[in-house]
């Protein structure tokens, strides 16, 4: 069975990927409707062997579409995502407008796809470094009970857009040709440095990136009590996020038991072999479907705990990726076809 397909945002970062990853995946799609601003309609792209006219994003451009997969920012989404579903087309969305929307799921296909069913015509797609640290961890919950986490995510310039990587690019030319590295994107040079700064401040001190890490978590596996805390910080990577994390667990643990979870684990591969200088990079994780999930020890902190590194494509696993692998959960599941 074929689908009309929506992608809201096609000419940003993330929508090129899922143009590429529905080819690459030979995901069936009858008609093809990429939608963006009104500067980028009348565009063409090419995909599947034919040339599509890109539309602007309005309330009409979702009539007779199957499904939509929105990648232009929270403010499109919370405009267009209810008018689309209201027109029957099912809305997967990569910003953050719904994820804590009680009647919206919030979905990692190896994890929860059960709660694709409950959907009322919008399905949120988590944040990226939420994403790629469940990679890790879920496999751990389910083997010993995850009670607690603390993370320190390392994330690649592809979080904030195109115009972020063109920055970085930009700055390391400069550099490497004495010249004066210019700024726009953030408020400081990418290149060289670390900026401990993801998404805007809360009054606590934390920001919400850091903030998602603990929500998100909760609802995706189903865990309203968990404790997690979170320190974000923006490096100099184009397109792979990778997390630091200590988590404790209700059921003692050993590193052979954990390596042997995350390789049965589908979304998930274990790169640990220290010894020989086997460990997930991100240089290695661009363009790769699984996460690479390493450096599994034993935390020293706290009983029945571990500790592990973990790495991610940002626009795959993080964002494109885990949409289309929500679309063809939901083909598997009959859950797409009006």
């Amino acid at each position: 069975m074929a689908y009309k397909v929506g992608i809201v945002g096609v000419t940003g970062a993330v929508g090129q990927e899922i143009l590429a990853l529905l080819a690459s995946r030979n995901f069936p799609v009858e008609e093809l409707r990429p939608l963006a601003s009104a500067r980028s309609a009348g565009k063409t792209i090419e995909f599947g062997g034919k040339t599509w006219t890109i539309r602007e994003a309005t309330p009409e451009s979702f009539e007779g579409l199957d499904f939509a997969i929105f990648s232009a920012g929270g403010s499109i989404s919370k405009a267009l995502a209810p008018e689309a579903a209201k027109r029957g087309c099912i809305v997967i969305d990569n910003s953050s407008a719904f994820r804590m929307d009680p009647n919206v799921p919030l979905v990692v296909p190896e994890i929860n796809a059960h709660a694709l069913k409950n959907h009322k015509g919008i399905i949120a797609n988590p944040n990226c470094s939420t994403a790629i640290t469940l990679m890790g961890l879920y496999p751990l919950h389910k083997a010993f009970g995850l009670k607690r986490f603390f993370a320190s995510t390392y994330q690649a310039v592809s979080g904030t857009g195109a115009a972020a990587m063109e920055e970085l690019k930009k700055q390391v030319v400069a550099w490497a040709s004495g010249e004066e590295l210019e700024t726009g994107v953030y408020p400081y040079q990418i290149a060289f440095n670390l900026i401990p700064h993801v998404d805007s401040f809360l009054e606590d001190g934390y920001t919400k990136e850091e903030m998602k890490m603990l929500n998100e978590g909760r609802k995706i596996l189903e865990l309203p009590e968990l404790v997690c805390t979170c320190t974000c910080v923006r490096v100099p990577v184009f397109r792979a996020h990778s997390i630091s994390v200590d988590a404790e667990f209700e059921k003692p643990v050993s590193v052979e038991a954990a390596r042997k979870a995350i390789a049965e684990f589908v979304g998930a591969e274990v790169q640990d072999d220290p010894a020989n200088k086997v460990y997930p990079m991100p240089l290695f994780y661009q363009n790769k479907v699984k996460c690479g999930v390493g450096r599994i020890r034993k935390n020293t902190a706290f009983d029945n705990g571990l500790a592990l590194w973990v790495c991610g494509d940002q626009l795959w696993k993080g964002a494109a990726l885990n949409a289309i692998q929500i679309a063809e959960e939901m083909d598997r599941q009959g859950l797409l076809k009006k």
